[in-house]
This record gives structure tokens, sequence and C-alpha cells, in this order.
């Protein structure tokens, strides 16, 4: 689909011409709200459980009315651009022991019959250590066809220079964040929802790697495992991408969902999202970012009341650097030097560190505590009231560092 214009972090320049079409995110009061949208919609994209849907609109629209002046006199919650998220990975530099789930494996509390969906780049179902855990995937990249896919070297900063027609005419986009991979060759007979870049797969193997006296081992090692790709190989998803992930997750019942991916920009598409896959009974978990050393600067979605919000410390209990910090922060967890799963097509372990290592140990730990009877808010509750202190304020730490015995009783 035309729409957003990109100059990619290879130089790729997609132009937006005045006719062209830009995906907006609308929250409706009511079926006429609904109607409104559509009428000046050139495609409705998808729809939404909460009241909400994504459309393509003209750019001009925008040009001439601004994005807040467009259907101002109709029943509608909010009008936003389908802005980028990006993956919370920006170093490549052990949590499983410090945060306890050993002795929650050897205590027989291991995940079973939980559902831990892993919104991200997607997996790499042929791992040795996650295959016997993976179960269905899907790929919600529809809206995310302006993005470069692949290409990048070695060197390349694939999270630079993100930019679209919104940032150039109304400063609404971020420049993305940095980071380094390499994706793997494309592969035509991978499912769709197949991990290129190993984001998503360093954190299923985090939340779910088996035992199996090789590799690593996961925190939740017997949960079943779902790939819900919402990233490009570049890192990159929209936020309609992040939502319509999130509300599968919410239909499926599915207990757990990690997200380890974020922006600056508050999007409400995402907060509904959130809301109602909290309401049906998932434990959603996200990184708060690497943008630190900052103040107040935690990233949306886990900035929402709705999300377990996780920030990240390395081997000697200090605070990452990297870690943004803020009073949405709800606890810590190991996220320096990680060891985990990779995509086996560029190698099978790689060490990486942030944010997005952290969330999956707290992810994992919901698992465990749900399939020990909690429900979704309960669980929350208990992982942050059962944190260990180790001496971080609440805006650097939240309630402390991820405890996995002290939430299970153990």
């Amino acid at each position: 689909m035309s729409g957003l214009g990109l100059f990619s972090s290879i130089g790729r320049q997609l132009d937006v011409g005045i006719d062209s079409l830009i995906p907006v995110n609308i929250g409706y009061q009511d079926s006429s709200g609904y109607t409104a949208a559509t009428e000046i919609a050139d495609e409705v994209v998808r729809t939404f459980e909460f009241d909400a849907a994504t459309v393509t609109i003209p750019q001009q629209l925008v040009t001439a009315q601004g994005i807040d002046g467009v259907l101002s006199d109709q029943p509608i919650r909010y009008i936003e651009p389908d802005r980028p998220m990006i993956a919370h990975q920006q170093y490549t530099p052990w949590g499983i022991d410090r945060s306890g789930a050993e002795l929650a494996h050897t205590e027989g509390i291991s995940g079973q019959d939980i559902d831990i969906a892993i919104l991200d780049s997607g997996i790499d179902g042929t791992h040795p250590d996650l295959q016997a855990n993976v179960g269905d995937g899907t790929s919600f990249l529809d809206t995310v066809g302006l993005l470069s896919e692949g290409g990048q070297s070695d060197e390349t900063p694939i999270f630079d220079g993100v930019r679209s027609a919104f940032d150039a005419t109304h400063g609404l986009l971020d420049t993305g964040s940095r980071g380094q991979s390499r994706p793997a060759a494309f592969n035509s007979s991978a499912p769709e929802w197949h991990d290129s870049v190993g984001h998503g797969t360093h954190i299923a193997g985090t939340v779910g790697a088996i035992d199996n006296s090789g590799g690593v081992v996961g925190v939740s090692p017997d949960a079943t495992l779902h790939a819900i790709k919402v990233l490009s190989s570049s890192g990159v998803g929209s936020a309609s991408d992040i939502a319509a992930g999130v509300d599968h997750v919410a239909k499926q019942g599915w207990e757990v969902a990690n997200l380890s991916l974020g922006s600056s920009h508050d999007s409400k598409l995402i907060q509904d999202a959130c809301s109602y896959a909290a309401e049906q009974g998932t434990l959603l978990v996200a990184a708060t970012g690497n943008v630190g050393p900052c103040t107040d600067c935690v990233r949306y979605p886990a900035a929402y009341s709705s999300v377990v919000g996780v920030g990240a410390t390395t081997t000697d209990d200090e605070l990452a650097s990297f870690s943004a910090t803020g009073p949405e922060i709800d606890l810590v967890a190991p996220g320096q030097n990680i060891r985990s799963t990779y995509t086996t097509d560029v190698r099978p372990y790689e060490t990486l560190s942030g944010t997005s290592m952290a969330a999956p140990h707290v992810a994992a730990a919901g698992g465990l505590l749900m399939a020990d009877g909690y429900e979704n808010t309960a669980a929350a509750d208990r992982l942050i009231e059962t944190a260990e202190d180790i001496g971080l304020s609440e805006s650097d730490g939240g309630a402390g560092l991820l405890d996995i015995p002290a939430a299970l009783g153990l």
C-alpha cells in the first residue's frame, strides 16, 4: 500500500505525493462515528473489538486540516497517525539464576498449560531449544509494507533514520532508535511468523526455552509460545500492527503477552487494545525502553496502567545505564548480557542487553503464577509486591527486582 513516505536507514526513499494515502487509527464513540470514518476512508485496513479502526485517508485532508481537524465534528474519541513502534534492542554485550526461576522448576512449576504470546519480530520455530514449545503463530504486518525489509549490513543502525510524511509535515514521529543486526536470508518455506532477525527468538528463549540439558533454558520451559509477528526485519511495526496482535491474543484467551517494543508517542489505539486484553484476562508485560540515562522517559505501551512496565538491571544489581526510568516502571529484571536463543540461520545463540531482554523474565514469571492459579491482575500485583528491594529509587526500579521464589511463596 502507499502511504507514509519513509527514508530508511539504507537511504531508500518512498515519496509521498499529493494524492497519497496515509494510514490513521480512529477510535469512535458509536456506529455513526464509524460510518463517518469510513466515508472519508479510501480503505478500511482493519477493525477492532474495542470500537476502533485503521483506515487510509488522503494526504491532502491532513495537510489542509491537520490531524486533529479531520472528523472533528463527528463522534470520534481520537484520530492519530498509525505510527511505527520499534524493538528495544540496542546493545550486544544471566538472568534465570538471579530471578530464581530454577527453584520454581525444581518444585515442578514450569508453566505447563500456559500460553505466552511474543509480540515481536517472530520466532524461529526450528530452533532445537524452542521447537517443542512453539504453538500457533501469525503475522500482523499488514500496514508496514512501506518499510524496507532487510538489506542492512552489520554496521548499519537499523532503527536509525526512520521518518515519514507525518514527521516532515506535522512533527508527529521520532526518528528511530539504534540497534545492530543482520536479517537472515529469505526463506520461502518458513511460516509467515518466522523470525529472520533474531530479536523475537531471543525473547522467546528467555520466556520458554526447553530444559533439554543443552543450549539455554527459559523461565517457563513448559509454556506454549506463540509468535505474533508485529515487527519487520528492520525492527519496526505500525501501531495498528501491534494493536491487532494484542487484540488477537485477547481473542485467543492466552494468558500472557510480552511486548519488547515501544515508542515515545502515546497511541490511543494501542492503549485501547491493552485495556481490552487486560479486561479479557491477559497479563501484558512490556519493556520500558533503552533511552537512559534519562528522567521520566518510560516508553509506550509500558507506560500504560494495564501493562506491567519492566526496566533492566546489570549483573551487579545496578540499574542498567540504558534503562528508561519514570513513575510508570513497575519492577526490574536482569537485562544485561543475557544469553538466549537466536535465529539459527544466523547463529543459534546470542548475548544481548536491553530492557527487551528484561521484560520476558517478568512475562514468563507471570506465566508461572498463572499456572499456579493466579488471574492476570493478581499475578501482576504479586510480582510487584514480592519484588526484592535492591536499593533503587521507585522511579528507577519500581518495586524492585523480580523474585520468582518469593512470588510463588517458595
